[in-house]
Parts: structure tokens; C-alpha cells; sequence
């Protein structure tokens, strides 16, 4: 009697290449999650150092604030532009120079945001400010920290430096709020910089918040006029997009 053969069991290639993918991606996701857990214990101490103090609730609102957006925009990124966040770690080739000159005079001037929060708020007491102010702080932080990511979302070319991005096809992207303003990433980025003083309730920190509202719009006139002589289909782009920044003004 011949024993009928059992059949083989062959696995298809879509289940082995989900597999191979599900591989791939484990290693990006943990690499994300040491990146943004450094950041946020990095930033959580350049919060709390100057304060000088370990149970400023202010403080740790916007720590956790803070994390919060950057879950909620990681999440989103990797939903609808992931390959902008490994664009975003690094600096690209062809980064203008003066660009990088103005991250060496920004950062300080950000920077000093928190460290002068700290000091005044807590440590010295220079000022008072009213905790009423706080949602009006939470008012700006929200819609700006949103505009932010809808922008970044739309653009996959929105790298953390100036430059013309060949390599990846780089062309103007004219919807979502690039079809209000031009360079709506920044102006998300105001609300985040003048929220900082009303949320951790310091009026001295808004010198240094003013100053780096300044060199945004520094960089936005930089940035624009790099991409109108360098990028093609920008020229055009901005005769249909009349306005930088700010709608029926620049």
C-alpha cells in the first residue's frame, strides 16, 4: 500500500517580505525612541537647571507639554511623510553657508528662552507674572505647534537646513497652508516661541523670545530669496503666493 503524500506547506513570499519589513523597521523605531527620549531628558534638564529647583510645576507642565507634541508629531510624521523625519536628523549636502552661520546665532538666542524663564520665574524672582496667563500661553503654543507639524507634513523637503534638495527631487509644494503663505512652518514656530514666557510665567524671557521671532523672519527673507533664484518653479509659485508670512502683510 503506497502512503499518499502529505502535502508541503510552502510559505508565500508576502508573508517572508512582511517579515523582512517588520525587521527593517524595528531597528528605525527604536533609534527614534532613544532620539526623542534624549531630547526630551535633555530638555527637561535645560528647563529645570536654571530654576534651580526640582518641583517647579510650571515647569514640568511644559516638559510634559512638550512631550506630548513631539509624540503626537512623530506619530503623525510617520503616517504621512516618514522619510522626512530621517531628513530631519541630519544636515544635507549643499547647506548654505550663511545658514548655518545663522543656526550658530539662533540656537543661543532660543536657548536663552528657557534659561532666562528659569532664572526670573524661580530662581530670582525678577518678575511676576499671573498664572492667568497660562492658557494664553497654551492659546498660542497649540495653533502654532499645529501649524508646525501640518507643514512639515505636507512638505517633504521641510529639512532643518536651507538648501536645494536635488537628490530628492526637490520642487515647490504649494498645498495645505503653502497655498495661504509661503513659509507657514515658521509662522507655526512664533506661536511656539512666544509661548514659552507665558507658560512658564516670566516676562523677562520675552526679550529673548522677541529676538528669535526676529532672526525667524531673518531666515524667512534668506530662505525665500534662495528659493527664488535657485529653485525652479518658485518664482512662479510666489506671484500665485503673494505673502512670506503673514497674509495681506509680507
Amino acid at each position: 500500500m503506497v502512503q499518499a503524500q502529505q502535502p508541503k506547506i510552502v510559505q508565500t513570499s508576502a508573508v517572508s517580505t512582511a517579515d523582512r519589513s517588520r525587521s527593517r523597521r524595528l531597528p528605525k523605531t527604536i533609534r527614534l525612541v532613544i532620539v526623542v527620549g534624549a531630547a526630551i531628558a535633555v530638555f527637561a534638564a535645560i528647563i529645570l537647571w536654571p530654576a534651580g529647583r526640582s518641583d517647579w510645576i510650571a515647569g514640568w507642565l511644559y516638559v510634559g507639554l512638550v512631550t506630548l507634541y513631539f509624540l503626537i508629531n512623530v506619530i503623525y510624521l510617520e503616517r504621512v511623510n516618514p522619510e522626512l523625519i530621517a531628513a530631519r536628523m541630519r544636515m544635507g549636502k549643499g547647506t548654505k553657508r550663511w545658514d548655518i552661520v545663522w543656526g550658530v546665532i539662533f540656537g543661543p538666542i532660543l536657548l536663552s528662552v528657557y534659561i532666562v524663564a528659569g532664572l526670573d520665574a524661580v530662581r530670582f524672582e525678577w518678575s511676576t507674572m499671573s498664572p492667568l496667563m497660562w492658557p494664553l500661553g497654551l492659546f498660542l503654543f497649540v495653533p502654532g505647534a499645529a501649524l508646525f507639524s501640518w507643514s512639515m507634513g505636507v512638505n517633504p523637503f521641510f529639512e532643518k537646513t536651507v538648501r536645494i534638495q536635488t537628490e530628492r527631487g526637490h520642487r515647490v509644494i504649494d498645498t495645505g497652508p503653502y497655498a495661504v503663505v509661503r513659509h507657514p512652518g515658521y509662522l507655526g514656530f512664533f506661536g511656539w516661541c512666544l509661548s514659552v514666557p507665558l507658560l512658564l510665567g516670566s516676562w523677562w524671557a520675552f526679550a529673548p523670545a522677541i529676538l528669535s521671532v526676529i532672526g525667524l523672519v531673518i531666515r524667512t527673507a534668506l530662505e525665500d530669496r534662495t528659493l527664488l533664484r535657485e529653485l525652479e518653479g518658485y518664482a512662479a509659485y510666489a506671484e500665485r503666493v503673494r505673502y512670506r508670512l503673514f497674509p495681506g502683510i509680507w
